[in-house]
């Protein structure tokens, strides 16, 4: 009983809350000089171009609201809990500090209604007074009702300040003037007027349009947050618009454009009784917005140090520390007032004004773009009983963005990268959280299956031939023995290919099997993690090398089209694994793959040495594949400062047709070999093939070479033989000719 009493807040709060700071000092000191400056049409484009933001941002909170139990917090919970608790807080600790400027930023605001009494005192004792000697007493006053009496207070004087803030709203629009009486006024003969200057005034009104998510702070103290969130925040958005509408139409038909931009309150040239109850109406507009504000900023504030978002403990303890059966959050107040009192005794917030609106809309994109992430991640576990849609919030997430730099592109990137910093700081004091949690992994996994799907079907119904690039799979059970089948497979798949590794468990499926391979695959996946991979790694269990291939070349490719190579390794030094490779062969070959066996060599790879190409009459096939290889694997950061160098073995008296052929093939392939790298070698494949390749690649960090399933056949392992004194070999064997273009 002692929880639910605790949580006592109905709708009202949230609707009043927003409401009362959308209807608030922009609206009184503002609109009038928009439109006087950019005539009626350039507001009205304002006014849509702001809630192409505030909409979407109140439609996402609403949905967000109705998926989980939002608690204290209100837009930190929400982010904090989608993003994860360092983008969370690191938005929340903007979020926070433009709540509580706000605070500030109203109290000035708020001694505008006061402008007779400065000019009385001007008159009659000949002396200016500074602003702060009404805002430094407002604010004394707010933050002792609020300290002493909480946010039930707060709230209380909230339903009095919004029924004489609707009061001057009624007067105004009941008011007359000689101008409006005089001039015929239709929508049709108004004009938008001053383009030019649209986002210089949008920059001035847009603090108008922050306050439709001023009650979602309140969530901790709400009886019923998914009710009361979706309905007072959308309600108010809306409304506020409508009024905003009906008030610019006022102000347009009302007085002259010269009066609209001269005169700062000229509604209180309008309304009925303008001159007491237009300052009243800003007073109270100012008054329950700053009240909105400071019942929201500390609870924001509250909330970051109950998840220990601060580099101290004792800080985070006195922060997230409440008072009473609601958990007043007393000491955050203290400390938001404390800087609202700063900021009030500078006398002036027009300079962090703009960076403010820079935080709030950082944070509507934020909460947009949750939205869109969660629609298009379409996880099982988001079932939000209000639903917007994801075109909607991806409209508000990309104006959020494009309207910060069009406001001001310095704040704009200044926001963004403090930002930044303050995460990458966050992250490196959290390290055991994680930054981003599955709303990303969901997103990403519908966009590959949704790619995938569109290859295999762009594939298969295309009837133009393809581009080839590797697809490659590699199989081995040496995996923790020598990585280097895996260096390979990444050089593969850095950047022009794909690549999967598989580790071979052989031995019965079983679940206490099953579960090593899920202890193997964690380690793997540690290990290779530092060297940068572009491998996706698994595991397979099978009874036997020959199942396992026969597993492996029928598994479907990550990249979304088939895989077309199969990469298998031996060492050289000890070749145990030779004998399988050559008896499953025929078996590879069944599937028209592509095959490359590795012979491992112990000596260290020292990349600067180059690849070599063998060519030979054989490998009329192969051929193009292994130049491609070799220009795929110099594309890994690893090979950037080698060179390849192409050997070609010829007939007798073919020396120059056959580099005539090879360095146009270079040439036209735009393939980056120098032709001083192009050998042409005459004398006979058979007898002087070995020894050549020994004699002039001893010294290369990988010499490749083709192979025939003809030549396996009758030579055998004799193939793989003889290169003892070479570094890694990597045999090519090419399922039919690849096409240079």
């Amino acid at each position: 009983m002692a929880a639910s009493s605790a949580k006592s807040f109905g709708t009202a709060p949230v609707f009043f809350t927003a409401i009362s700071t959308i209807l608030g000092a922009i609206l009184f000191l503002r609109f009038g000089f928009a439109v006087g400056t950019l005539g009626f049409w350039g507001v009205i484009v304002i006014i849509l171009l702001g809630h192409l933001v505030t909409i979407p941002t109140a439609l996402a909170i609403s949905e967000l609201a109705t998926n989980k139990r939002v608690e204290g917090g209100g837009e930190y919970f929400i982010i904090s809990r989608s993003f994860g608790l360092n983008i969370g807080a690191t938005i929340g600790f903007a979020l926070y500090l433009s709540q509580a400027i706000s605070v500030a930023f109203y109290i000035i605001a708020f001694t505008e209604a006061f402008e007779f009494f400065f000019k009385w005192v001007g008159e009659q004792f000949d002396m200016y007074l500074p602003r702060q000697v009404v805002s430094l007493p407002a604010m004394l006053a707010l933050s002792v009702i609020i300290l002493k009496k909480g946010a039930n207070m707060g709230v209380k004087m909230l339903y009095i300040v919004v029924f004489i803030l609707f009061v001057s709203l009624v007067l105004f629009f009941l008011g007359k003037t000689d101008y409006s009486m005089q001039q015929s006024f239709s929508l049709f003969d108004l004009e938008a007027r001053n383009m030019d200057s649209f986002f210089v005034v949008f920059a001035i009104v847009f603090p108008a349009f922050t306050g439709m998510t001023a009650g979602v702070g309140l969530s901790g103290d709400l009886k019923n947050p998914s009710k009361s969130i979706p309905l007072g925040t959308t309600v108010a958005t809306v409304s506020g618009m409508i009024v905003y509408f009906f008030i610019v139409y006022k102000l347009a038909s009302s007085a002259s454009m010269e009066d609209l931009t001269e005169n700062q309150l000229i509604m209180a040239k309008i309304a009925l009784g303008g001159s007491f109850v237009i300052p009243l109406g800003l007073a109270a507009s100012t008054i329950s917005s700053a009240i909105g504000s400071v019942m929201v900023a500390p609870r924001t504030l509250q909330a970051l140090a109950g998840d220990r978002s601060f580099p101290s403990r004792k800080l985070n303890a006195f922060l997230a520390r409440g008072r009473g059966a609601t958990n007043e959050p007393y000491n955050a107040t203290l400390v938001t007032v404390v800087i609202a009192f700063v900021f009030v005794a500078l006398g002036n917030v027009n300079s962090v004004a703009e960076i403010i609106s820079m935080f709030f809309m950082v944070t509507y994109g934020a909460l947009c773009l949750i939205s869109f992430l969660y629609h298009f991640g379409a996880s099982p576990s988001y079932r939000p009983s209000f639903r917007s849609r994801w075109y909607i919030s991806l409209v508000g997430f990309i104006t959020a963005l494009w309207v910060m730099f069009r406001i001001n592109s310095l704040y704009a990137v200044m926001a963004i990268v403090l930002i930044v910093l303050l995460y990458i700081y966050l992250s490196n004091y959290h390290k055991g959280r994680k930054g981003l949690v599955s709303i990303f992994t969901n997103a990403l996994m519908q966009l590959n299956r949704t790619l995938q799907v569109y290859l295999q079907q762009s594939r298969k119904s295309g009837g133009q031939q393809q581009e080839w690039r590797p697809s490659a799979v590699c199989i081995s059970k040496d995996s923790f023995d020598r990585q280097q089948a895996f260096q390979l497979l990444n050089w593969i798949s850095h950047r022009f290919g794909f690549g999967t590794y598989i580790h071979l468990i052989e031995d019965y499926y079983s679940k206490s099997v099953h579960k090593e391979s899920q202890v193997v695959l964690k380690k793997l996946i540690e290990q290779y993690k530092g060297m940068g991979s572009h491998v996706f790694i698994d595991t397979l269990i099978s009874p036997s090398y020959t199942s396992a291939i026969a597993q492996t070349i029928q598994l479907p490719g990550i990249s979304g089209m088939e895989n077309n190579m199969l990469i298998l390794e031996y060492s050289k030094k000890d070749p145990v694994n030779l004998t399988s490779i050559i008896d499953n062969f025929s078996l590879i070959n069944a599937g028209n793959f592509d095959v490359c066996i590795l012979g491992s060599s112990s000596r260290p790879m020292n990349y600067k040495l180059g690849i070599d190409v063998w060519l030979r009459s054989l490998d009329y096939d192969n051929s193009h594949l292994m130049i491609l290889l070799s220009f795929i694997i110099q594309g890994h950061p690893d090979w950037k400062k080698s060179n390849i160098r192409i050997f070609e073995i010829c007939r007798p008296g073919q020396k120059q047709e056959a580099r005539k052929g090879l360095e146009g093939l270079v040439k036209t392939g735009r393939l980056p070999i120098i032709s001083k790298n192009i050998d042409i070698i005459e004398g006979s494949e058979e007898r002087d093939f070995k020894e050549e390749v020994i004699n002039r690649s001893e010294q290369a960090a990988l010499t490749i070479i083709g192979f025939t399933g003809e030549l396996l056949k009758y030579k055998g392992r004799s193939v793989f033989e003889g290169y003892e004194k070479l570094g890694h070999v990597l045999f090519v064997n090419s399922s039919e000719r690849k096409e240079i273009e």
